[in-house]
């Protein structure tokens, strides 16, 4: 993957701003230490840190598409397009010639051939950029599922003649015209635990939305969708339907696979995970490329001394890790964190820098980078189980009634349900006024009723049916690009491609209308996917209850939390000060006990957030206006 950035400006010339350029661009470098390279002309400027994976001697960019040396377009590429081989020996078929064997000449190939319909024909996980030096105009594009970020703003005299954008928000706010200014609205974004399409919590920061494009011209800026979920009868029988999941996954795997180095497979136990090893294992042995290297993360202690959760954790992950491992004979390494490292403070604000934004998760994320730190040394490239849960109805309250027929997002109406998250996860801290004010809940499910209304339907669906259909729907527009985001900011930190196959978009696309009872067969979950792949795991792997990520159970790190937020609370200058409710924070200054246990990580969201925050403010120089 890589690191993009660019500047469109029509009323000035920025063929003399190399320097704005490369300050946006070096806040990208954690996206690519394998090369740089920027493009200036009078009204557009362009740059790129490269993370090579595919053809790197060969593969420079920005990519220039000419006739006759005559420059017709340049591109950008972040990411994968796993068809490129084959739009390439199309586009030759139709007189284009090529200078790289890489992916982004033909994406700028691609769209002098089929102007902004390119897109369509893009298959992978991409964020592009394409300048058309003929008609002065920019494309911005982003991958369907939105696996790569890409966001933009508005600069210039009103905010009407210049485009920047970038992988990222730090690359916008380098640049000069653009301020980290943070209104109501954005304040509630960072709560809401729900991504709002195009948003960021910057009031002047845009997200490009997953399936879209953004055409940047002399008269404006245009955003179109070319790419939507739909509603369409399923008439496969449930054994038809199995083999399809199976041949489409297989394939996408497949894909996934095409590198110029190593790619290993993250490995939890789980069945997503597990899937996705089997099946790559059984590719790369056809291929002759031996054995896949597996990894997987535990706390140190944490098998040993587990704790259950009745809804979100079962059992641990090692034993079944080891499991697949054997039955798929992997290489593989199991990266244990001890509680030392989850509480540095340093990692902790590396983590909130990687996500440009606080986050009440603390160890979850803290684990998940450091998980990728250690990877760096050993692995490039990793397939990752992420979004299907999403895909084949995972979650527990996908189907749970209390939480599905809720009249909010239904994760949000389980966190809901606990004391200390009852106004929102890692709200109970924040002054009391202000949460009235801003009105947390309603934002989130004000958020829930346009999701809901925009969701595809067909004719003919039970209400049942329909409402399994919404909540599918909901999970993968609203919930899943939360978490992709997360995956890739915090494997890019920390100099690792992320690959997730189950995000291919035909088998989304036909998933997505699968019925409710076929995807969860005897009351099973995701019995559709364990189904798929019955021959290819043991039988525990197989019949493994979904278990969440893993939060530490170590006492210790709740005591770090509370030690941290003691010395935060006592320093009277402090950026977040103005934001705490006294009260509250007397009262858990005042506790002698550190929450244990299962679930102690919703009690210690409040605190991690109130860190997270307080971090954020200072280091961005967050400007609140609400």
């Amino acid at each position: 993957m890589s690191g993009i950035v660019g500047w469109v400006d029509y009323q000035r010339n920025l063929s003399g701003e190399a320097p704005a350029l490369r300050a946006m661009a070096d806040t990208l470098n954690h996206r690519g230490g394998d090369g740089e390279g920027q493009w200036l002309s009078q009204h557009a400027a362009l740059a790129h840190r490269r993370f090579a994976v595919l053809s790197p001697a060969d593969s420079r960019q920005p990519v220039i598409a000419d006739h006759h040396s005559e420059p017709l377009a340049v591109a950008l590429l972040d990411g994968s397009i796993f068809n490129f081989r084959t739009l390439r020996t199309e586009l030759e078929g139709r007189g284009h010639t090529f200078r790289s064997g890489g992916d982004a000449e033909v994406v700028a190939r691609a769209y002098l051939e089929w102007g902004k319909s390119f897109a369509e024909r893009l298959e992978g996980a991409f964020a592009v950029a394409v300048w058309d030096v003929l008609r002065q105009e920019l494309l911005v594009v982003r991958d369907r599922l939105g696996i790569k970020p890409v966001c933009f703003a508005r600069t210039g005299p009103d905010s009407t003649s210049g485009f920047v954008f970038g992988s990222e928000p730090k690359a916008l706010l380098a640049h000069p015209a653009v301020d980290p200014v943070v209104t109501a609205d954005g304040l509630r974004e960072v709560f809401a635990h729900g991504k709002k399409p195009g948003t960021t919590v910057f009031r002047d920061i845009t997200e490009v939305r997953p399936g879209h494009l953004v055409r940047v011209h002399s008269g404006g800026v245009a955003e179109e969708r070319y790419w939507g979920l739909t509603a369409q009868p399923h008439t496969d029988s449930l054994a038809t339907t199995v083999d399809t999941v199976r041949g489409l996954l297989s394939e996408s795997v497949g894909r996934h696979l095409v590198a110029d180095v190593p790619i290993a497979a993250l490995l939890s136990g789980g069945i997503d995970s597990s899937a996705l090893t089997a099946l790559a294992a059984g590719a790369l042995r056809e291929q002759a490329r031996g054995a896949i290297r597996t990894f997987s993360m535990n706390f140190a202690g944490y098998t040993e001394n587990f704790e259950v959760h009745p809804t979100m954790r079962a059992t641990p992950d090692s034993p079944f890790a080891t499991m697949v491992a054997e039955h798929v004979n992997s290489d593989h390494t199991e990266i244990l964190l001890d509680t030392a490292a989850l509480s540095d403070p340093a990692v902790h604000a590396q983590v909130m820098r990687s996500q440009d934004t606080p986050s009440p998760l603390g160890d979850m994320d803290v684990s998940l980078y450091l998980f990728f730190r250690a990877l760096r040394e050993q692995a490039k490239v990793v397939l990752s189980g992420e979004t299907a849960d999403e895909v084949f109805n995972g979650y527990f309250w996908a189907y749970d009634p209390k939480h599905a027929n809720s009249q909010t997002f239904p994760w949000v109406n389980f966190e809901r349900g606990h004391d200390t998250a009852v106004g929102g996860l890692g709200t109970a801290l924040l002054d009391r006024g202000l949460r009235e004010r801003l009105d947390f809940i309603g934002y989130a499910d004000g958020h829930y009723r346009e999701a809901v209304a925009e969701a595809p339907r067909l004719a003919g669906d039970s209400p049942a049916e329909r409402r399994a259909r919404e909540i599918t729907y909901l999970t993968l527009t609203r919930w899943a690009p939360t978490h992709l985001d997360r995956a890739d900011r915090m494997s890019m930190a920390a100099g690792v491609q992320l690959r997730a196959p189950f995000c291919d978009h035909r088998l989304v696309e036909y998933v997505f209308n699968v019925p409710a009872e076929m995807k969860r067969v005897n009351g099973q979950e995701k019995s559709l996917l364990r189904a798929a792949v019955s021959d290819l795991l043991p039988e525990p792997v197989l019949n493994r209850r979904k278990s969440a990520y893993p939060t530490t159970q170590d006492v210790e790190y709740g005591r770090f939390v509370h030690a941290r937020f003691t010395e935060l609370a006592a320093d009277s200058s402090a950026a977040v000060q103005p934001l705490l409710d006294q009260a509250a924070t007397k009262a858990v200054l005042a506790q002698d006990t550190t929450p244990e246990g299962a679930f102690a990580w919703v009690e210690r969201a409040n605190l991690e957030m109130v860190l997270q925050l307080d971090t954020w403010l200072t280091e961005y120089g967050v400007q609140l206006k609400l």
